[in-house]
């Protein structure tokens, strides 16, 4: 039976363009829907098969953002609120509600599916996902129920739309700076390996069992690179935060400060990076002169202290993952899976230097 796909395919355009032209959007001109039309006819395509759920149709006019823990989390870090500053740059969407909603790190004893029920039963048209652990009992819920979603970072769902970055290669750039400058005794500032609350010096045995894709991944590439340039996984100083804020950056930074000669920091964010840096001035370690730090993400806050960091564009991650969800809305049949790899960056500043 001939599918949407192949009227694309022999169209030369894509499949949301095949949707437009038979909703009558004006996002497609009079004459490629013409074109369109005559192909799918050619082809003998009887038509989508219309699913009713998309957000012109008016069902429920509304999307939603999933974030992990508090909802302050959203409004108070600034990974967050670039995130919301890209979907908020889409158009389409200016009319359309943006619902958040904060989820517990894991499904409560008695509680079928967990938050997930109640979060986004009926509430909204379609989701983006950001940065769930790999087993949080929502996935599964997306999965069973065909619910629209673009997933950002994690986790990496098959059949569902994903947008990241090479967060291997990223977290290899940091490390191979940090190494070109001669460091030898490092130490790793992770935010959260598994969402138990767990602080502190990580376990090979922990690491393993890390459901934090983001995490994994860049703890991974700071231990495989070191390796490669003769630093075991002991001789590193990793040290988990246990979570994503300040507060909790700033503890494991003054535990990781109390460690003998540590001379470089390799923070697996720009939050947990400026928690470092805030730490070292309060006990009069300098920064660069005794210590170098590094971070990820270019976070608004990260130029201002002069922070050396992988840039990525949060802002366009946001906006392209609410582009995809608003093109699987408005198509009447699913798309194929769109997985958007950006870009990353080292932008060297003031807070690292050759030992």
């Amino acid at each position: 039976m001939v599918s949407m796909k192949d009227v694309a395919k022999a169209a030369g355009v894509s499949q949301p363009a095949v949707s437009y032209a038979y909703s009558g959007s004006s996002k497609v001109s009079a004459s490629q829907r013409e074109h369109i039309l005559s192909v799918a006819a050619s082809l003998g395509y009887p038509g989508p098969n219309l699913r009713g759920r998309s957000l012109r149709s008016g069902r429920v006019g509304a999307i939603g953002l999933v974030v992990m823990d508090q909802l302050s989390y959203a409004f108070d870090d600034p990974w967050a609120m670039s995130l919301l500053k890209g979907i908020a740059k889409v158009n389409e969407l200016a009319n359309v509600a943006l619902t958040l909603f904060p989820l517990k790190s894991k499904k409560l004893e008695g509680d079928q599916e967990g938050d997930s029920n109640l979060a986004v039963r009926g509430l909204v048209d379609g989701l983006i996902i950001s940065t769930l652990p790999d087993d949080h009992p929502i996935t599964q819920f997306i999965v069973k129920r065909n619910i629209p979603a673009v997933i950002i970072d994690s986790p990496r769902l098959e059949g569902v739309h994903f947008v990241g970055i090479d967060d291997r290669q990223a977290a290899t750039d940091q490390m191979e700076h940090i190494l070109g400058l001669g460091h030898t005794k490092i130490a790793v500032l992770v935010e959260r390996l598994i969402p138990d609350g767990k602080r502190g010096r990580v376990s090979q045995k922990r690491f393993r069992q890390s459901t934090e894709r983001i995490a994994r991944e860049r703890l991974t590439a700071y231990v495989e690179t070191a390796e490669r340039h003769g630093i075991a996984y002991d001789e590193l100083v990793i040290i988990e935060a246990g979570g994503f804020t300040d507060a909790l950056g700033r503890e494991a930074a003054s535990t990781l400060l109390r460690e003998s000669g540590v001379t470089a920091v390799v923070a697996s964010s720009d939050v947990m990076a400026l928690a470092c840096l805030s730490k070292a001035e309060e006990e009069g370690v300098a920064v660069p002169g005794q210590l170098s730090v590094i971070g990820f993400d270019d976070v608004p806050d990260a130029a201002p202290r002069g922070l050396t960091t992988i840039r990525q564009s949060i802002i366009g991650k946001g906006e392209c993952a609410a582009r995809i969800l608003l093109d699987e809305l408005e198509a009447s049949e699913p798309l194929q899976p769109i997985v958007k790899i950006f870009e990353t960056s080292l932008v060297v500043r003031t807070t690292t230097r050759r030992l």
